[in-house]
């Protein structure tokens, strides 16, 4: 584990020599080829080293980690043609991964917090430093007072956890059982505001809206994973409380997934309506995981990786949009399907999976958090239903608005699609539909 840290850091000075923006996407590319070989037992940890290792779990999103750090580089091409602070921005992306990389492959629970925590800083000086608009700092504060207000009682609680069991490894900890209801809250809300839950959820779509092209796309892929990541490594120990109140989340999730679907139908911004879309599945993900149960769990985690590809396929689509356009106004971005009538193939492709279409990994995941949850109780059904048959409006609203109608004269006529996007979009695409064939791998290692 420690060879691909070292990689990383090493990674660092060569950022700062000329004309190595494409070469360091380049050496990432060979790291998750060289990550995607480790040696690997579904049922165990893996290569331990020091603190850190990786099961399935952590195996699945380091990847998704990697993966998306590659494509948020080729997705910013606009800073390394206008040479706008590259080498920084470059260094920060790394940062970030190292950050990912510790937080989802450490067995410490103390650790996890500490890098947990610590993803936030790159991310916001994205936002602050590349984002379009003044209200970027409103909503970098927005971003960093929300997860630091519940951090706090989390760090606290993970201190009381090593008071009482004088344990900090993740894996002793399913020997104990916490049954405490502020211990519980506190370690709770933490990964719930990240995850975001509905009611905690409004930094996400501020920070989204003022964030560059790859803010949204790490914010989307990896940041809301980082607390269903936390949820299936803290429920292990909490059980039995968990069990009485396990239902006060699901009730706001589900109700609140509802709620989200139709404030999509409100949004004229393309990013700020994605972002909502983010919030909706992610409420599944949320309800899927209280259930715990087997279902729920592979659900949540097939899911997590299903939505990290799409959502960040979407967000690559409407930055095409906005260097074309100007501007992400749904009024303005219309009738692109008489202008470049190719990229309308992948926005019907990757709408399709976010309405989780088949057979793409959110249908598989989809399918699983819904088995879980009519499980765990049949009233459930009526909401999911509705958070299922709105979740395909809003794609279609989103799809048909942008393609069809009369397009705006003011914009680049000239300017079509280029390699590099199509590239971007296929590699968002074909891992999201293609790893259902291998969907076995991800369903047996609970």
């Amino acid at each position: 584990m420690l060879k691909f840290l070292f990689m990383m850091i090493f990674m660092m000075p060569l950022c700062f020599k000329k004309n190595m923006f494409w070469m360091v996407q380049m050496l990432l590319l060979l790291m998750m080829f060289m990550f995607m070989n480790s040696s690997f037992s579904i049922m165990s940890y893996n290569s331990i080293s020091y603190m850190y290792s990786y099961d399935m779990i952590s195996y699945g999103l380091i990847l998704l980690s990697i993966w998306i750090v590659i494509l948020m580089i080729m997705a910013s091409e606009n800073i390394y043609k206008k040479n706008y602070y590259v080498n920084f921005f470059l260094v920060n992306i790394i940062f970030l991964l190292i950050m990912l990389y510790l937080t989802f492959s450490v067995m410490n629970l103390f650790m996890f917090y500490l890098f947990f925590e610590g993803s936030l800083i790159p991310t916001l000086m994205l936002i602050i430093g590349w984002g379009y608009q003044p209200e970027r700092i409103q909503a970098g504060m927005y971003l960093l007072f929300y997860t630091l207000f519940v951090s706090l009682p989390l760090l606290l609680g993970i201190f009381f956890i090593f008071n009482e069991t004088e344990y900090m490894t993740i894996y002793f900890l399913k020997f104990f059982n916490m049954n405490l209801y502020m211990l519980y809250f506190s370690m709770m809300m933490a990964f719930l505001v990240k995850m975001p839950m509905y009611f905690v959820h409004l930094w996400l779509p501020k920070a989204h809206v003022e964030a560059p092209v790859s803010g949204s796309m790490i914010l989307a892929g990896i940041m809301l994973k980082l607390g269903g990541y936390g949820l299936l490594r803290i429920l292990i120990f909490l059980q039995e409380i968990s069990l009485k109140l396990n239902i006060i989340w699901v009730i706001i999730s589900l109700i609140g997934g509802f709620y989200i679907s139709l404030n999509c139908f409100c949004q004229v911004d393309i990013k700020s309506l994605i972002a909502y879309s983010s919030v909706a599945h992610m409420s599944i993900v949320i309800s899927g995981i209280m259930t715990m149960n087997n279902w729920g769990f592979i659900g949540a985690y097939i899911l997590m990786i299903g939505h990290g590809l799409c959502s960040s396929g979407m967000f690559c689509l409407a930055n095409i949009n906005y260097e074309r356009f100007n501007s992400r106004s749904l009024f303005i971005n219309k009738g692109l399907m008489n202008f470049m009538p190719s990229m309308t193939l992948w926005w019907f492709l990757l709408m399709s999976s976010n309405m989780a279409a088949p057979p793409s990994l959110n249908l598989m995941g989809e399918i699983s958090l819904i088995n879980s949850l009519v499980s765990w109780s049949w009233l459930t059904m009526i909401m999911l239903m509705l958070i299922s048959f709105f979740s395909a409006g809003y794609s279609l609203y989103l799809y048909s608005y942008t393609q069809h109608g009369k397009y705006y004269l003011g914009m680049y006529s000239f300017y079509s699609g280029v390699s590099r996007e199509y590239l971007m979009l296929m590699l968002h695409w074909l891992p999201l539909n293609f790893m259902v064939l291998k969907i076995d791998y991800s369903m047996i290692w609970f």
